[in-house]
C-alpha cells in the first residue's frame, strides 16, 4: 500500500513482519524503552489490548506481530501523532486489527467501557517539574514531561478499563520506583513482576519495566537484569532478539 509521507516524515524499518513506522525526527521518534515495552508485554489469545500515550503507534505495531493479540487500540492525545500512527496502521494493513484513538486519558471513562480490555500498556511521560530539561519541541515536551497526564492518570485510567484479572503494564524509571508501587497498589493494580534495565553491566538502571495485575494478590518477582550494551555500539544478544535482528 501506498501512503503519503508528509514534509520531514520518514519511513523506518520495524524489523518485524516487514512492517514500517512513519516518523518525524523533527517532533518525536519512537525509542528502545518502547520496544524494551513491547517485549516485556504479553497477550494472549482472544485478548483486547489498549495502549495509553501511543504517539506514532509503535506499541500496538510491534505487540500485533509479537502476540496473539485479538485486536489492538492506541489512544494518544495529540493529532498528529494519531494521524502517523493511522497512516502506519494503514500502511502495514492492520486497519482490521488496530484502531487509533485520539484522546486524552483522563477522559477514558467517556471513550471506553469500564473494564473492557484484558491489557494495558504506557510508556507514558517520565519527568516532573523540574526533573530532566523540558524540550521547547511541544510534541517532545509532552511525551517526556507530565504535562497532559500524570502517572496517577495512567495508572487510575488502566485500573479503569482494565477486567478483574487484566494485564498493566509499564516502562518508567527506577527513581520514580517508590511512587509506582504506591500509586499502582492504591487503585488495585498489584505488582506481580519487575526487570530493571542497565545500559551497561556496572552501570545503574536507567529504565524499569513493571508489570501488574488488577485484583492481583500480593507477591511480586524481580527478573534478572536486561543489560543493554556488551560494550560501546554493540548490544547484548537478548536486546538484538528483542529488536529482531
Amino acid at each position: 500500500m501506498t501512503i503519503e509521507l508528509k514534509e520531514h516524515e520518514r519511513l523506518d524499518e520495524l524489523q518485524r513482519n516487514g512492517y514500517r513506522i512513519i516518523q518525524n525526527p523533527e517532533k518525536f521518534c519512537f525509542g528502545m524503552d518502547a520496544v524494551l515495552l513491547s517485549g516485556f508485554a504479553g497477550a494472549g489469545k482472544g485478548d483486547r489490548v489498549l495502549d495509553i500515550g501511543t504517539g506514532t503507534g509503535i506499541i500496538p505495531i510491534l505487540m500485533e506481530a509479537k502476540t496473539e493479540a485479538e485486536h489492538l487500540t492506541g489512544l494518544e492525545i495529540q493529532e498528529e501523532s494519531a494521524d502517523m500512527a493511522r497512516r502506519s496502521v494503514a500502511l502495514n494493513c492492520l486497519t482490521e486489527k488496530i484502531e487509533i484513538i485520539t484522546g486524552d486519558i483522563r477522559e477514558a471513562d467517556r471513550i471506553f467501557e469500564p473494564a473492557s480490555f484484558d491489557v494495558v500498556t504506557s510508556n507514558p511521560p517520565y519527568m516532573i517539574g523540574n526533573h530532566g530539561l523540558q524540550s521547547p519541541n511541544a510534541p517532545r515536551a509532552l511525551a517526556r514531561h507530565e504535562i497532559c497526564c500524570t502517572l496517577e492518570d495512567v495508572v487510575s485510567g488502566a485500573a479503569r478499563l482494565l477486567k478483574p484479572g487484566g494485564h498493566f503494564y509499564m516502562v518508567h524509571r527506577p527513581f520514580r520506583l517508590a511512587e509506582i508501587i504506591v500509586t499502582m497498589t492504591r487503585f488495585r493494580l498489584e505488582p506481580k513482576r519487575m526487570r530493571l534495565v542497565y545500559p551497561f553491566v556496572d552501570r545503574e538502571p536507567n529504565m524499569l519495566l513493571i508489570e501488574g495485575v488488577r485484583g492481583g494478590k500480593p507477591r511480586m518477582t524481580v527478573e534478572k537484569p536486561l543489560i543493554v550494551y556488551r560494550e560501546p555500539g554493540k548490544y547484548t544478544q537478548e536486546i538484538y532478539d528483542v529488536y529482531g535482528y
